[in-house]
């Protein structure tokens, strides 16, 4: 039986009247590309469904054609509500700024990641896709992430790219405040952590590591 991977994207798609946002494409399309090599059936889900924005500082001259091409997956994804955690073995959540506003608002998400959790099944996000864990609670009240070994886009990285007073939240500073151990590398480095089946990454240059990881966890 393939195995089968949930991937959830943002619908959002703008920061402010001047600057557009969504997914980071290289996050979403280099998960999907890896996923979909070894066999595994992915499906992709956003809070409204629907198409996901892809924000446009993601793509430009040099982006390589495969990654491209995988926009085609992210112009009708799923609607969460229709989706239920039995059918699936892993829950992906790439970043992009647009996760920051649709997806720690999502109640649908945070019970899919609730149930994912506890049923043994791998939480995976990296970036800004960990901003959907922010939400989400155990049956026990406590928050998904807190105790665990996180990682996540840095306030520092944050700063560099010069949204970070434009955003709802930081996202590093949110994390530690949910009594998660927030674990980084230097800025722009590929950095992940795994605690137990929790798998989180830094930043985009960390996608293919976190990728690697599930697939390594999956078989």
């Amino acid at each position: 039986m393939a195995k089968k991977v949930l991937m959830v994207v943002t619908n959002h798609s703008e920061i402010n009247a001047d600057r557009q946002t969504g997914i980071w494409l290289s996050e979403f399309a280099e998960a999907y590309i890896e996923f979909a090599k070894k066999g595994y059936e992915v499906t992709v889900a956003s809070p409204l469904g629907g198409k996901s924005p892809v924000d446009p500082g993601s793509v430009d001259g040099k982006t390589a054609q495969e990654l491209l091409d995988a926009q085609q997956y992210l112009e009708q994804t799923l609607k969460l509500d229709e989706i239920s955690h039995e059918k699936f073995d892993a829950i992906f959540l790439p970043g992009g700024h647009g996760t920051m506003y649709d997806l720690p608002a999502s109640a649908k998400l945070q019970v899919l990641l609730k149930d994912f959790y506890e049923a043994g099944k791998i939480v995976a996000a990296v970036c800004h896709g960990p901003a959907g864990l922010v939400g989400a609670t155990l049956s026990n009240g406590q928050p998904l992430v807190a105790g665990k070994r996180v990682s996540a886009f840095t306030d520092r990285e944050e700063a560099e790219t010069g949204l970070n007073s434009l955003l709802p939240f930081l996202l590093e500073t949110k994390i530690r405040e949910l009594g998660a151990i927030y674990v980084a590398a230097p800025n722009w480095s590929t950095h992940y952590e795994i605690d137990g089946n929790l798998i989180t990454g830094q930043n985009p240059q960390s996608t293919l590591a976190v990728s690697q990881a599930v697939i390594e966890k999956l078989g």
